[in-house]
């Protein structure tokens, strides 16, 4: 087992991880870190929660230096929300060495970003679309730039970023290092990856041992119509620390926020159609557990990684096996025991098949407490 300091980090970043408890690196740490300190290209595969962001991010400020007046490293990623979270953890490295951080992503005040970027900036963190409306305005100039990150590549081009992408990639530096992180390895992103980088190192991390080791799943067999009535006595019977619930759309998160609401419970949703400020405001009460239940879609929650998830609800059943283990890998994190429950209507039943097949396993049915008092 290496030890961070194995990996060629220095003493200012080893004393940062030390001080936010971070003591021994995760497998896609292990693996990853030495190949991009020696400036190898890297096409990495692994789970979110699996501590990719510091995969990258540690060797980054490694390589960065703050009195090179340039562009020198870009972030790109797919949501606001996983901008935002990889932005809370760079800064948390600036203790080491002051780099000048910006994120740059939709529904933030694009003058602030301009008024910034006047100045000497170091590191940008990006979704494609703001990142390509400053390249238009020639507001960010990527000629110097010394490593660039496509973050969650899967779920870009899976939202259609794929020209985004590109066209970003032909504005950087041809002497870049390219960084390729992904829940999973699609033909597709293999095709982008492959014509970005040069003789990249393939770095793969394996499913099941870190997303479903620690969980315990649940079933429960439902109708569309009692569905709400079985959700809710789960809430009751489980009564989580900390939960996420999912659902397949947005009117679906809208409905049943409103619903839960009326019954009483501390609930907030979030998707794509909420105000950007909004959002930011209710995963800042997220984490800071003022709120119990979040209600979201997947594309809202792809990515993010928050400590302390200790129930995950499938409202609706998620469309595959992979989207299934993404839901449920947020919780059950750093060793901790993590509980997911999903609610199946007769139609789903097909899917269900192929997600148990899947996972290799027959997830335990289980009936609401009220239920079995009535039967």
């Amino acid at each position: 087992m290496k030890k961070f300091k194995d990996l060629g980090l220095s003493d200012e970043i080893l004393s940062i991880l030390k001080a936010q408890r971070i003591s021994e690196p995760t497998p896609i740490q292990q693996e990853s870190i030495s190949l991009i300190m020696d400036g190898k290209d890297v096409i990495a595969e692994a789970q979110t929660g699996t501590g990719k962001t510091l995969a990258f991010l540690l060797p980054m400020f490694e390589k960065m230096s703050p009195h090179v007046d340039a562009i020198q490293g870009l972030i790109v990623t797919p949501t606001r929300e996983l901008a935002i979270q990889i932005t809370e953890e760079a800064i948390k490295l600036k203790e080491a060495k002051d780099l000048n951080i910006l994120a740059a992503y939709g529904g933030k005040d694009i003058g602030g970003q301009l008024k910034k970027l006047k100045g000497n900036i170091h590191l940008i963190i990006a979704t494609p679309g703001r990142l390509l409306d400053h390249l238009k305005r020639g507001t960010i100039n990527l000629s110097k730039l010394k490593i660039l990150v496509l973050d969650e590549a899967d779920q870009m081009l899976l939202m259609g970023f794929k020209n985004e992408v590109e066209t970003i990639i032909k504005e950087t530096s041809k002497n870049r290092q390219t960084l390729c992180f992904s829940a999973t390895i699609s033909s597709d992103v293999k095709k982008l990856a492959y014509r970005y980088t040069n003789d990249p190192k393939i770095v793969v991390i394996q499913k099941e041992e870190v997303t479903l080791k620690n969980i315990e799943q649940y079933l429960i067999e439902t109708t569309d119509r009692r569905k709400q009535d079985d959700l809710c006595r789960i809430l009751d019977e489980t009564n989580p620390f900390m939960a996420i619930i999912f659902c397949r759309t947005k009117r679906r998160v809208d409905d049943l926020d409103m619903a839960l609401h009326r019954r009483g419970y501390n609930c907030e949703k979030l998707h794509s159609d909420i105000l950007q400020s909004k959002r930011e405001r209710i995963m800042k009460s997220f984490r800071n557990c003022d709120i119990q239940y979040l209600i979201a879609t997947d594309v809202a929650a792809r990515g993010l990684d928050i400590t302390g998830v200790t129930h995950i609800y499938n409202y609706d059943i998620p469309e595959n096996s992979e989207a299934y283990i993404h839901r449920i890998g947020r919780t059950g994190r750093a060793g901790g025991k993590g509980y997911a429950y999903l609610f199946v209507d007769p139609k789903d039943k097909k899917t269900l098949e192929l997600i148990e097949n899947e996972i290799k396993l027959k997830i335990t049915r289980k009936i609401p407490i009220e239920v079995r008092e009535e039967s």
